[in-house]
């Protein structure tokens, strides 16, 4: 429940809100306040500034992506709608904080995807690091390119159906394949080669 949180949690959650919403940017100290129900002056007595906020956003979803492992599918999606929309905003927006929350992604499924190696369920790569960067981007670009994504699926790709729906097209095509042959995968090994 909303009012059970700690001020510094509900204005934390009402700036993950806010700066995915209208970016960071685009959201001021008074708005968070407002939407957290305490004053502008709580929100810096808490953070310093709204710089000192956004890191906090930024650590809270590196935090949530550390302590998901084993948590059930639907369960993460069902809470993670602001995050995802926050995730995308921060991406879009660009800064050293955003760079290092796409690093720390990478890297995790990297190890995610190695993982699976060993235990038979990922295919072998080459390039595993290529690997990782191609997939994590291929996860985010629907929340990236939300506005085009949601309108030819119908919905909010950071909301829980579409981002289902979206994810299990992408799921088929990764364990089933989408090329009845490897023309394609040929053509860009020749470049490659040359």
């Amino acid at each position: 429940m909303r009012s059970d949180l700690t001020a510094r949690a509900r204005i934390r959650d009402a700036a993950l809100a806010r700066f995915g919403a209208d970016g960071i940017a685009g959201t001021s100290v008074r708005a968070i306040a407002a939407d957290a129900g305490v004053s502008a002056a709580l929100v810096v007595h808490h953070f310093g500034s709204k710089e000192g906020l956004r890191q906090e956003c930024d650590e809270h979803v590196l935090a949530g992506m550390r302590s998901a492992e084993g948590a059930e599918l639907g369960d993460l999606l069902r809470a993670a709608t602001p995050v995802r929309r926050y995730l995308a905003r921060a991406l879009l927006d660009g800064s050293e904080s955003a760079s290092a929350l796409f690093d720390e992604i990478v890297t995790r499924t990297e190890k995610w995807l190695a993982d699976g190696e060993v235990e038979g369920w990922v295919r072998p790569t080459e390039d595993s690091r290529a690997r990782a960067v191609t997939y994590v981007s291929w996860l985010l670009a629907p929340l990236v390119l939300g506005e085009q994504v949601g309108r030819l699926l119908g919905g909010d790709p950071a909301e829980t159906a579409t981002a289902v729906r979206g994810a299990r097209a992408g799921l088929e095509m990764l364990t089933h394949g989408l090329f009845a042959d490897d023309r394609w995968l040929s053509e860009f090994t020749k470049i490659e080669t040359r």
